[in-house]
């Protein structure tokens, strides 16, 4: 089970770090990524991390900007958000993906990211 916080509202240019705390022993063997469904849009992957946290995966638009890492010991991923801009608002959801597997099959709950102008 997966559950993700951090979500609120901050100011465009301002930052948020978002979490992913997992519950389970098998954690450090589950890539997990961050997806963003905007209003009206798709859910699309915004970044990723292996299992291990050797391989991470940014999406374009958020480059140089988010961060995600991961701590296996506290069972917990983590997406820094810096310079936050109106596209970025949205439904934040992380996910989990067996190491072995390519397929999203754990879900959290999901975090709402609000950015004013």
């Amino acid at each position: 089970q997966l559950q993700a916080c951090g979500g609120g509202l901050v100011q465009a240019g301002g930052s948020l770090r978002l979490s992913c705390t997992a519950s389970g022993r098998a954690f450090s063997s589950y890539n997990v990524g961050w997806f963003r469904q905007a209003p009206g849009k798709e859910r699309a992957l915004v970044a990723a991390i292996g299992w291990s946290g050797s391989t991470t995966y940014h999406t374009d638009s958020v480059k140089r900007r988010f961060t995600i890492s991961r701590d296996n010991a506290k069972n917990t991923v983590y997406l820094q958000m810096n310079v936050l801009n109106a596209e970025d608002a949205g439904v934040y959801y992380c996910a989990a993906a067996h190491r072995d597997s390519s397929t999203y099959g754990h879900w959290g709950q999901g975090t709402q990211v609000t950015v004013s102008s």
